[in-house]
């Protein structure tokens, strides 16, 4: 069977009819744990990835570990983009949910989950490379920088986007 996009929707109209709005509802609270796992992930593989560089070239270039310790330092700022919206999702949970409030509660943490995944593997693999690359010329750590600056913004629009998301369910809009 192919990965073909009406099959995805055959499979939603499927599950749509066997489960009520309510159950649904209920199931949309784990988007906060959902979106932790891709949060935490991105940010340990961000880290670990850019500590083994950091490691290789501590043997060589002891005088630049505090230097090239930027990247582990990026990498972990993604964790706190998650946990801020995981914080922020969790205050919003009520007892009594609607079903919209769920599914944008939902995005968010999809948002924030899915580009601190791809921040934590762009700052990973940059901040790898980056760091080698400044033990042999010591010039590259600013071109480092802004690489890596730019991948962690990848992440920042996530939480922007969950921002955004969590004050339409705060403002009480639901077209359903």
């Amino acid at each position: 069977m192919h990965n073909h996009p009406t099959h995805l929707v055959s499979v939603f109209t499927v599950l749509s009819t066997h489960l009520s709005s309510a159950q649904w509802a209920a199931q949309l609270p784990l988007s906060s744990a959902f979106h932790s796992l891709q949060y935490r992930l991105g940010a340990a593989y961000g880290t670990a990835k850019a500590g083994v560089g950091l490691s290789a070239i501590g043997v060589l270039r002891p005088d630049l570990i505090i230097r090239c310790f930027v990247p582990v330092v990026m990498a972990g700022i993604l964790g706190i983009y998650g946990v801020v919206v995981a914080v922020l999702l969790s205050s919003g949970l009520a007892v009594k949910q609607s079903l919209y409030s769920g599914f944008v509660q939902f995005g968010a943490g999809l948002s924030v989950g899915l580009s601190a995944l791809a921040a934590g593997f762009a700052i990973g693999i940059t901040g790898d490379a980056g760091v080698r690359a400044t033990a042999q010329q010591p010039r590259m750590f600013v071109g480092m920088i802004l690489i890596l600056i730019f991948a962690e913004v990848l992440g920042l629009y996530g939480l922007i986007v969950a921002l955004i998301l969590n004050t339409k369910v705060s403002s009480a809009e639901n077209p359903c």
